[in-house]
């Protein structure tokens, strides 16, 4: 198995069988998560931020930090790994806590959430399934060979969204 690794801002696709894409620590973050069932393609993209306007120059570098960039981004990788468009695509979200935010001051969060989701409808997409908010962390293992989308959170059991 190799683990295809998504850091803060960071994407990453892939459509072979031995592969699962990963990405931890999503706290206020969102992981958007895109499955191609039909061309066995996946792609995983951690999401810091609501708007490129707010740092063009890393938009520019890093499209995943931002919704509103990375989401776009996300959709060019995996087309050029075969998505043709026209074969149905699953979304699936996680993350998008309140994070060292208890007075909710700046709901980075759902901030990050609703943009995530203003950028996938101005795709025409919306997310099948989410484990989004609350107050905690989540670790997300994609399997390309499975299709199965697990979420770690530490205290609790590991479990597939």
């Amino acid at each position: 198995m190799n683990t295809l690794y998504a850091g803060i801002g960071e994407l990453v696709v892939s459509k072979s069988a031995q592969d699962e894409l990963k990405t931890m620590a999503l706290g206020s973050c969102v992981g958007v998560i895109l499955l191609d069932p039909v061309n066995r393609i996946a792609g995983l993209v951690h999401v810091a931020l609501p708007e490129a306007s707010i740092n063009p120059e890393r938009a520019q570098r890093k499209p995943g930090s931002f919704a509103d960039t990375a989401i776009p981004a996300l959709l060019a990788e995996v087309r050029r790994l075969g998505w043709n468009g026209q074969s149905r695509v699953i979304i699936k979200l996680a993350g998008g806590a309140t994070i060292l935010d208890a007075n909710n001051t700046f709901n980075i969060g759902k901030r990050n959430l609703l943009a995530v989701r203003k950028a996938l409808w101005e795709h025409r997409l919306a997310p099948l399934a989410e484990e989004t908010g609350d107050s905690i962390s989540r670790t997300v293992v994609v399997s390309i060979a499975t299709g199965k989308v697990r979420i770690s959170t530490p205290g609790r059991e590991d479990h597939y969204l």
